[in-house]
């Protein structure tokens, strides 16, 4: 990014921002187009639900197939009403329609509160209040302590004289430590209205990009979501705004998820469709080859009309054929769909209404944002998991440290060598508090402090004995636990003194870089005036120790510098952080210049803190079959000791790594050995470890090789993950060849993508941010709630739908297959065997409510031995219960019974029938009263849609008894 005066050009080249919209007025300039600040996640407008809601629902292969039937009914002259097809579709698109409408409506709500948020604009030499919507790229956005930025910002200015601030970026990446920014050195003195209002200069920025961890300049882009911290107030020209935010570029399209079983529903019904089309084709040759006998071909009750006889027999084919598919068409289950929604939307209340899913603390109860997905609870096969948030609280605790070969620990609040007493004359003090020194000293904690009642606390009341509440800000919680620690040790630096020793230790530098060694570095001049490097960065190799116990771990240095050696390090820290070009490249060279000759102090160990349970959760998941994966922007050391430390990476494991590769060559040939060795030693356990550059050289060709390796190991971490690289890791998987179900659980906005990309996302509610569970299918307070979703809810919910849908199947094959061996009685004459009001209700009404109450309700087995148990999930793994076998059982039961209803009502009524005047038939059979043997006529329709209905009830009912009354395991 470069700042500079408006150039004397008409024509801007991409990416040109003028700030606070002052284009200029000199030729014929053309302003660019730049997409409005609006975040949309909504599907619908009020323009586009109904086409758009109709596509969906008619993509489905029921409606469309009914839609079909309806208007054939319509055009020609048909055996049953147009009402039995049309009132049942248009009940169950009602219904789906209200239901999807009033999920995008809490969409446009969520929406609309975002869009609608005041903001604090320049404009007009005065600080004007709008809404986020309505802001602009090249306006200048005022931003107050707290608050989140609405856009993507390039900071200006801030209320420090140093032109910095302090953010967190909870909401993006789950961090909660602070992180400092610099505004522009142009623009670094304008912090007035006036002085903004009065600056004429243009920004040349990149075209909008999706990496979160590449930003625009050196540290001055603010992005949308973040939270301002530790600074009173701000202003930023807006740079990248809506759909062109970093943090909505990093959103996936949302696209409409299907359940496995839904995907299962479609292949059966297309397998009936092609039964239905098999016995349509077959009554219509049958009917022709009977008819072909000139004595059935114009039966007495049926005369031709002259039309008739002279009508193409081509059309009357046709006509006959599609007659008798109107007359088949409910052995298709019209109503599965509405009582399948129903079942799920019904069914989503008692995930929220689970108290064992209700986090006391936050007071959080679960939340179901898509009802759709809940039988894929209980199919998931592979769980990718952000780290930082998820399943870690972020919080840092110092546990123990090295210095001077001695292992230190903290006991009863004070640093207490390994084997000594705090009393023992053999310490060495001066060791201990040049450690101390390092540790209070190499850092960028910040501290506010806020008192009671109105306006900024005074940073030195505390020293006076004035209440105040002090709050700590660090870049990494790291340096937070480490700066918290040394206020408990006497003979340590009190963190209080953090600001007095300012004074005495005047900050010339800090240095941050993020390359094969993770360092930070900052350096100070003493009292004396002589300039002091203290030193801490990332060498976990050098403390194996804290690191078995899954701690990070922090080596500490330091150097002296003489004055002229350090006005030789300012000069090539300068030229090589105004580079314009190779700026890394040339800061990497001078950062190891100065890292060299250092004295080493020691090194600490702190415990990133666990979220409870973590442990048993990963552990009671990999019991249940399924794989975890570890993905999370974090570092490779830490993301490692995390994944000990919670038992993703057990001890026996042999860790592989994939870390550091520089080409594709490189990559492959790595990749080749990591299979060599899983295959030598298929015995023992693996773990992978994968980082973000190596990942990309992997993806680029070798993905077969890579899932290969990767599903032969117990546990994935990757790390250094770009959010948008972990959406691909979850399609790679999702789409290989074994198709397995994904899920994949995060806190954060870099957790968005992977989360909508996977079979089902969940959110995780974290302290600050919702962008995760706004954009997620399921949200819960923790991690450890998973194993009651996944091993109790998704069990349940799968055997009752999986049960449904095939109930559904069978009873329609029941009511139907009557109707095609009634053809063979009425010599294929298109006469229906029941009576249309039957037909319209026998879907929707009397047959639905049973399996719908039995679906809601039934728990074969106990949630606690379900959760006890984690095996008992394998058992419905692969969707097992609506397996092909599975359903040819269902559908052979069906015909079977439909045999049985309608030979056993045949038999009953006897060979004693007869017409009546309007060409019924009329069915003589002894009854029994006072009055001795007598006669009932009924017609036969009546006669056998009775035994089939009483039948099929009696069976959903016994079902919906059985359920109840069952012995529970």
């Amino acid at each position: 990014m470069t700042c500079s005066l408006p150039p004397p050009l008409s024509l801007s080249p991409p990416g040109t921002v003028y700030i606070a919209n002052r284009f200029p007025q000199h030729g014929h300039y053309v302003p660019q187009r730049f997409a409005d600040n609006r975040i949309i996640s909504s599907k619908y407008t009020v323009w586009n639900f109904v086409p758009k809601n109709l596509f969906e629902q008619f993509r489905r292969i029921a409606n469309f197939y009914f839609l079909i039937i309806f208007l054939v009914q319509l055009m020609i002259d048909t055996p049953t009403s147009p009402v039995t097809s049309g009132l049942p579709l248009f009940f169950v698109i009602t219904v789906t329609a209200i239901k999807q409408g009033y999920e995008d409506w809490l969409r446009h709500k969520a929406d609309n509160e975002v869009n609608g948020a005041p903001v604090f604009v320049v404009r007009s030499g005065s600080l004007v209040q709008t809404r986020s919507k309505n802001i602009r790229v090249g306006d200048i956005v005022r931003v107050a302590k707290d608050e989140t930025f609405p856009v993507d910002l390039v900071l200006l200015s801030s209320d420090r004289a140093e032109g910095t601030c302090h953010i967190t970026t909870t909401s993006l990446d789950g961090e909660t430590n602070l992180k400092t920014h610099y505004s522009v050195p142009e623009t670094l003195v304008s912090q007035s209205v006036s002085r903004l209002e009065a600056l004429h200069a243009v920004l040349e920025c990149q075209q909008p990009d999706a990496d979160l961890y590449r930003p625009l300049g050196p540290e001055n882009l603010l992005l949308r979501g973040a939270r301002l911290k530790n600074t009173k107030e701000i202003f930023g020209v807006a740079v990248y705004t809506g759909m062109e935010s970093k943090m909505a570029l990093n959103y996936k399209c949302k696209s409409q998820k299907r359940s496995a079983v839904e995907k299962s529903m479609n292949t059966f019904l297309l397998i009936y469709l092609g039964i239905l089309l098999f016995e349509a084709i077959l009554s219509t040759i049958l009917k022709y080859a009977w008819q072909a006998e000139n004595k059935w071909d114009e039966p007495f009750y049926n005369h031709k009309t002259e039309q008739e006889r002279n009508s193409s027999q081509i059309l009357k084919f046709i006509s006959d054929f599609l007659a008798f598919l109107v007359l088949y068409n409910f052995i298709i289950p019209i109503s599965l769909y509405v009582t399948v929604e129903m079942q799920k939307f019904l069914g989503s209340f008692f995930i929220g209404w689970d108290l064992d899913l209700y986090h006391e603390e936050s007071d959080q109860m679960a939340q179901v944002n898509t009802s759709d997905l809940n039988e894929e609870l209980g199919q998931v096969e592979y769980v990718f998991t952000d780290k930082t948030g998820t399943l870690t609280e972020n919080e840092m605790l110092f546990r123990e440290c090295s210095i001077n070969g001695i292992k230190y620990q903290e006991i009863n609040g004070k640093l207490v060598p390994e084997g000594m007493t705090e009393d023992s004359p053999d310490r060495s003090v001066r060791e201990e508090l040049l450690f101390l020194k390092a540790v209070s000293l190499c850092h960028t904690v910040q501290i506010s402090y806020e008192q009671p009642g109105d306006g900024p606390g005074d940073p030195f009341s505390h020293a006076n004995g004035f209440s105040s509440q002090m709050e700590y800000y660090a870049s990494s919680p790291d340096e937070k636990a480490l700066v918290e620690a040394t206020k408990r040790y006497p003979r340590g630096y009190d963190v209080k003194c953090v600001i007095p020793l300012s004074h005495r230790f005047k900050l010339l530098h800090v240095l941050e870089f993020d390359a094969n060694r993770r360092r930070m570095s900052v350096i100070l001049q003493t009292p004396t005036g002589t300039p002091l490097t203290a030193s801490h960065f990332f060498l976990f190799p050098l403390f194996l120790p804290p690191l078995q116990k899954g701690l990070r771990t922090l080596v500490v240095a330091c150097r002296h510098f003489s004055v002229e050696e350090y006005e030789e390090v300012d000069q090539r820290l300068h030229k090589a952080r105004t580079a314009l070009q190779q700026r890394e490249e040339r800061l990497a060279e001078v950062f190891s210049f100065i890292e060299k000759n250092l004295e080493l102090l020691g090194a600490t160990g702190v415990e990133d803190k666990l979220q409870e349970k973590v442990q048993e959760t990963i552990e009671a998941l990999r019991l249940a079959g399924i794989k975890v994966w570890v993905l999370t922007g974090d570092k490779h050391e830490t993301a490692v000791s995390v994944s000990l430390s919670c038992g993703h990476f057990h001890r026996t494991m042999n860790i592989l790594e994939l870390v550091q590769q520089k080409s594709d060559n490189e990559c492959a040939e790595q990749l080749r050995q990591l299979a060599r060795r899983i295959k030598d030693d298929h015995v023992i356990q693996h773990g992978l470890v994968v980082d973000g550059a190596s990942l990309s050289l992997a993806l680029r060709g070798h993905e077969k090789l890579f899932m290969e390796v990767c599903k032969n190991c117990s546990a994935v971490l990757c790390c250094r993950m770009a959010p948008l690289q972990k959406a691909k890791v979850v399609r790679l998987l999702k789409t290989s060849l074994e198709k397995p179900i994904t899920l994949a659980i995060g806190d954060g906005a870099n957790d968005v993508s992977m989360i909508q990309e996977a079979h089902v996302g969940i959110g995780i509610m974290g302290k600050e941010g919702r962008q995760a569970v706004q954009n997620s299918d399921y949200a819960i307070a923790r991690f450890k709630f998973l194993s009651k979703l996944l091993l109790v809810h998704g069990h349940f919910y799968y055997i009752r739908i999986a049960t449904l849908v095939q109930y559904f199947f069978y009873k329609n094959v029941c009511f139907i297959t009557p109707q095609f061996l009634y053809q063979f009685f009425c010599l294929f004459s298109q006469q229906t065997l029941y009576d249309s009001v039957y037909l319209t209700l026998y879907n929707i009404c009397f047959t639905s409510l049973p399996i719908l109450v039995y679906s809601l309700f039934e728990q074969l087995v106990h949630p606690h031995v379900l959760q006890s148990k984690p095996v008992l999930y394998r058992d419905i793994s692969k969707n097992s219960l609506l397996s092909f076998k599975t359903f040819l059982y269902w559908t052979l039961l069906g015909f079977c019974h439909a045999f049985v209803f309608f030979f056993g009502s045949y038999i009953l009524m006897g060979e004693d029938t007869s017409l009546m005047g309007n060409g019924q038939v009329r069915v003589a059979w002894s009854g029994w009263g006072r009055e001795g043997q007598r006669s009932t006529w009924l017609g036969l329709t009546g006669n056998l849609t009775l035994n089939l209905i009483v039948s099929v009830l009696c069976r959903s009912l016994g079902i919906l008894i059985g359920c109840f009354t069952k012995k529970v395991i």
